[in-house]
């Protein structure tokens, strides 16, 4: 049963993801990636934005959008940071392994209730 679950949450984050963008920005859905609506399970906390970022990490490499000496890194901090369309969740990986300084810190982005916005190397 526990690997039908985890089989099941892996096609669901491999589903809905985006892409990695490395540059200036990050890509947020087509909404802005802002969600004015709390979904029903409410704001998460920062060791859950962890778990779901580790997650979005692995499932990244998977896809082969980022280097797979991400695989099983583990995040170095989850932090809430005001943008302009409201709060979200940062979270943030170090991979000392890649030799470009511009892509040794990986960012994740959650929305408060815990919705996937995007990823990028800038944490902005």
């Amino acid at each position: 049963m526990k690997k039908l679950t985890v089989t099941y949450l892996l096609f669901t984050v491999l589903a809905f993801t985006t892409p990695v963008h490395a540059g200036s920005g990050h890509s947020h859905d087509k909404d802005g990636g802002h969600s004015n609506h709390e979904s029903s399970h409410g704001a998460i906390n920062a060791s859950l934005a962890k778990a779901k970022a580790e997650n979005m990490v692995n499932a990244l490499v998977k896809k082969n959008v980022i280097d797979k000496s991400w695989q099983g890194m583990k995040p170095v901090k989850a932090e809430k940071k005001a943008f302009a369309k409201g709060e979200e969740w940062v979270v943030s990986f170090q991979n000392d392994k890649i030799e470009d300084k511009s892509k040794k810190v990986l960012y994740i982005f959650y929305s408060l209730d815990g919705h996937y916005i995007a990823a990028n190397y800038t944490g902005k």
